[in-house]
């Protein structure tokens, strides 16, 4: 028996990174997963690994900033598997790296629309479909930047972030009633696409009490935590998987 037996979860960002992780592991734990990322070939080589592991899995590629993206992914887990229990909604892009003052409007905003905005349009889409379900677990990938930290030339990062620890409220308040959860999982640094090379690596390793970084499978396990019954009264909340980084700042 799995974890996740007879749910079916969405996930973005999932051809790479926390969000391929996290497809591996929700599908292992007997989840059917809806998985998203814009390129369609990696996203392809992810669901080829979980259909030779014995797992249930679709895909719509698309970009997280477009509604029809979410509506797309919504209509294919209630068509492909019956209805839509749990989303982690991880897609998100550092964007522009600037001061605060060199950005423009437009990459202020593309950074917005892909880390926050797409966090909205996500959650308008699920939850109608999780309410038919008597319920649901929502998780977004948010970061310790910009909620215990700020970096230098991430200020719309930071804000976009921040922005999400409003929503995961927002949310708890109109539909906890319901039975919909929605939580905020921050990161800390994780040895992804999105780390840089090896000197940024063991900068940002310096920056948590254990001295390293995460590897995507342990992120991907706190995920499968706030997604599955083992946090039935969590709502509304952060979860720090980020080696101490906030507690040592």
């Amino acid at each position: 028996m799995g974890i996740l037996d007879n749910k079916v979860a969405i996930i973005t960002g999932a051809s790479s990174g926390i969000g391929r992780a996290a497809a591996l592991l929700f599908a292992a734990e007997g989840a059917a997963v809806v998985l998203n990322a814009r390129g369609a070939e990696a996203l392809e080589a992810v669901v080829l690994e979980i259909k030779g592991r014995g797992g249930k899995v679709s895909l719509v590629a698309g970009n997280v900033g477009e509604p029809a993206c979410h509506d797309a992914l919504v209509a294919e887990a209630v068509s492909a598997f019956g209805g839509l229990d749990i989303a982690f909604n991880n897609a998100g892009t550092v964007g522009a790296l600037k001061p605060l003052a060199d950005l423009t409007p437009d990459e202020w905003q593309a950074t917005l629309t892909t880390n926050l905005t797409s966090a909205f349009l996500a959650s308008r889409a699920q939850i109608p479909a999780m309410l038919r379900r008597g319920g649901g677990s929502i998780v977004f990938t948010s970061s310790f930047v910009g909620t215990s930290v700020g970096l230098p030339g991430m200020g719309a990062y930071a804000a976009a972030k921040a922005g999400l620890m409003g929503l995961v409220k927002g949310i708890a308040a109109d539909y906890g009633a319901k039975g919909i959860r929605a939580n905020a999982l921050l990161p800390g640094g994780t040895d992804t696409g999105m780390a840089g090379d090896q000197a940024q690596k063991d900068w940002a390793a310096g920056l948590h009490a254990m001295k390293r970084i995460a590897q995507p499978e342990e992120i991907a396990q706190a995920a499968l935590f706030l997604a599955g019954p083992q946090s039935s009264f969590v709502t509304g909340s952060a979860l720090y998987a980020d080696g101490g980084n906030a507690a040592v700042k």
